[in-house]
């Protein structure tokens, strides 16, 4: 059984840091799975999906992560890592699946139609682009989730994408938009130091 959420969104953001020393507490894999439960949930165009995710549990395997990913100590301390990353080829594959069971069969053609028509016949960055985008948009899910939770984490950009591609055997068209460190954190973090609302927005 999954550990409950314990904070409000506003709550889980006004709460969360990047924490980089974990304690050796583990991560139980129903908690794991819950916060992925949620993840899932998050806004997609077209409702494609492409996020994918590779949870690193085993010491081992995240010791050869490390010097992937600029050995951040976060990687080495962090009880459990997940490797976000968006396959598109997987989501043209499996169009049928995204397509909501809701529409009639003339809708779910036209659907799939337009799909394979206006994505699939793009070029391959420009759909590792767009996925790598949407995939975002995943990650704050996945770290108010976990924060909700009771977990802490720590989002990283820098690492040898090509390099960890392979060493998790992902597919060969997969972008990774992120690895993120999570667990029971071991310090504080700092305070939050943001730009105030009227730097950063306008209403007219």
């Amino acid at each position: 059984m999954s550990t409950p959420s314990r904070f409000t969104v506003r709550e889980a953001a006004e709460s969360r840091r990047a924490i980089r020393q974990y304690l050796p507490t583990d991560v139980p894999e129903a908690d794991l799975r819950e916060i992925i439960r949620q993840v899932r949930l998050a806004p997609s165009p077209n409702n494609m999906q492409p996020w994918r995710f590779v949870v690193v549990r085993d010491p081992a395997m995240r010791a050869r992560v490390l010097p992937l990913a600029q050995n951040q100590k976060q990687v080495a301390s962090a009880p459990a890592l997940i490797v976000l990353y968006a396959d598109t080829d997987d989501v043209i594959a499996t169009a049928d699946e995204f397509i909501h069971p809701g529409f009639d069969q003339p809708k779910r053609a036209r659907v799939k139609a337009n799909f394979l028509k206006n994505f699939a016949a793009q070029p391959l960055e420009k759909r590792q682009s767009f996925a790598h985008g949407i995939g975002y948009i995943a990650l704050g899910y996945l770290l108010l989730a976990a924060e909700a939770m009771g977990y802490q984490t720590s989002p990283m950009i820098g690492f040898d994408a090509e390099a960890m591609a392979e060493l998790l055997h992902l597919p060969a068209t997969a972008t990774i938009p992120a690895l993120v460190a999570i667990g029971r954190g071991d310090e504080p973090g700092l305070p939050h130091h943001r730009h105030s609302v009227e730097r950063i927005s306008r209403f007219v």
